[in-house]
């Protein structure tokens, strides 16, 4: 396992980058998976090659902003691997890095992308070859495997370090932490993306099943970190560990925000609104109501016309 990273740095991941990302690999996989018949058949070489179409590697750059420690990772664009060396197209990121210059004049290159399990020596080599457009760049790497039991995000952030290793000094990646950073924009697009209908033709059933079994491992992961805040709060208040005031500023803004919610104010507005809503509810039913009796009385009349015609009666509901 790769060592802790002692840069200092902040790293602020955004949305857009994840999903650039996975769908990078999607396509990709969607592309070179090969008919089902075909993959039953062949040698230890085509095992090797339908393994490889099953989890495709696929590679870009992320671009976005450092301002003194923190470095905030806006976006990404895809890259092309050079299969003859094992590196990436030089002229294509180039071009690419011109384009998105002129689109983002303020975001600049912070590293590159993959996709994978764990970092392995020739995604070095890659690392290495980026050094002349950033020093010091990043490594997002997202792993596709699917692990339901998993809580963390399959995303991985190393940066490189020189250590000497067996008294060789050499560059090696490590592990850094970072925070995922949202604007309006992006909360707007991954609640969408979350409420897109399976291809897989699920029925609503099983949509609701997903979204609830969400909501409540939400819930649950909530409940166990403010147990775990509520359980490190009560031993500082014991003496067992140092107090930490800084903390409890943070705790005590929040719970001073909590009370905004159950002001006199906020039920009102919610009283009137909630009442808005059912009253709309009750004349869409009335409107509702209203055209069915007026089809029922069209229907009525219209039989009724008929009698009258043969019999010489007179239509009452006229």
């Amino acid at each position: 396992m790769a060592p802790s990273s002692s840069s200092g740095l902040t790293f602020k991941l955004h949305p857009l980058v994840m999903l650039n990302i996975s769908d990078h690999f999607t396509r990709v996989k969607t592309q070179l998976s090969p008919p089902a018949a075909s993959c039953a058949t062949g040698n230890g070489s085509s095992n090797a090659d339908a393994t490889f179409l099953q989890n495709p590697r696929v590679y870009g750059c992320v671009i976005g902003l450092q301002r003194g420690r923190t470095v905030e990772i806006f976006n990404s664009f895809e890259l092309l691997l050079d299969p003859t060396t094992d590196t990436l197209d030089r002229s294509f990121l180039e071009k690419k890095q011109e384009l998105y210059k002129k689109v983002f004049p303020d975001f600049y290159v912070l590293g590159w992308y993959s996709t994978g399990s764990d970092a392995t020596e020739s995604d070095m080599h890659i690392h290495k070859a980026l050094m002349d457009i950033n020093e010091s760049p990043v490594y997002v790497l997202l792993n596709p495997a699917i692990n339901h039991a998993q809580k963390d995000l399959p995303v991985t952030i190393y940066e490189s370090e020189f250590h000497v290793i067996d008294g060789v000094p050499q560059s090696i990646f490590v592990h850094t932490s970072y925070t995922i950073e949202t604007v309006e924009a992006e909360r707007i697009s991954v609640d969408h993306v979350a409420h897109l209908k399976p291809s897989d033709g699920g029925s609503a059933a099983t949509q609701l099943a997903a979204h609830l079994t969400g909501i409540h491992s939400a819930i649950k992961m909530l409940n166990s970190r403010i147990r775990v805040l509520y359980q490190y709060i009560v031993a500082m208040q014991k003496g067992d560990i140092p107090c930490d005031n800084a903390l409890f500023r943070q705790v005590s803004s929040l719970l001073r925000s909590l009370p905004a919610a159950e002001s006199e104010k906020f039920h009102e507005n919610f009283l009137m609104e909630y009442n808005d809503k059912l009253l709309m509810s009750y004349l869409a039913m009335i409107t509702n109501c209203t055209s069915n009796m007026n089809e029922v009385v069209d229907k009525f009349n219209t039989a009724y016309d008929k009698h009258s015609r043969r019999g010489g009666g007179r239509n009452v509901f006229m």
